[in-house]
């Protein structure tokens, strides 16, 4: 998804339209996520970019998009640009501790 949302809907207050947007927003992660994952991949991974137009937008994680798109609001700006790409994920496996070796008394 790259899409510019405007953050000042004639008729409507600013923080019912931040928090429309943070709606749509968490309904398509969730829809992405229900996708079928490809063979050999565990999980979706998302590359996610937040600013006032693309110029500005700077890469996050996905779990501060929404305090990004409330702080682009804040600065008084037009619109918010949000570009959020699913990607497949892998997991890494962590390696084991090493292993407890007894004192000999």
């Amino acid at each position: 998804m790259k899409k510019s949302f405007p953050l000042h809907v004639p008729g409507k207050e600013d923080p019912k339209v931040v928090e429309a947007i943070k709606l749509e927003l968490t309904k398509y992660v969730k829809r992405e996520r229900r996708k079928k994952l490809p063979e050999g991949v565990d999980f979706w991974d998302f590359q996610c970019k937040v600013g006032s137009d693309i110029g500005t937008a700077t890469a996050m994680p996905l779990t501060d998009v929404p305090k990004s798109v409330e702080d682009v609001a804040l600065t008084k700006a037009a619109e918010v640009y949000v570009e959020i790409m699913a990607s497949p994920g892998h997991r890494v496996k962590k390696p084991f501790p090493a292993t407890y070796q007894r004192r000999q008394s």
